[in-house]
């Protein structure tokens, strides 16, 4: 399970980082408001799923 939760770790990671730069390169643009909301919504999830895998991880690997 440590193991698992390592490796999905990075990707959520960088999942965070896309979503992030998708919605600041909407609202530099021009873009939608209501695209960009949503797109910080969608980072707010993706980062606490990514904390959430860090911490299990961590109790994982210590357990």
């Amino acid at each position: 399970m440590a193991q698992i939760l390592q490796l999905a770790t990075p990707f959520l990671m960088l999942l965070v980082l896309i979503i992030l730069g998708l919605g600041l390169w909407n609202m530099a643009r021009g873009g939608d408001m209501n695209l960009s909301q949503k797109l910080m919504r969608y980072r707010v999830l993706a980062q606490a799923i990514a904390v959430a895998a860090m911490v299990a991880a961590v109790y994982y690997t210590r357990a």
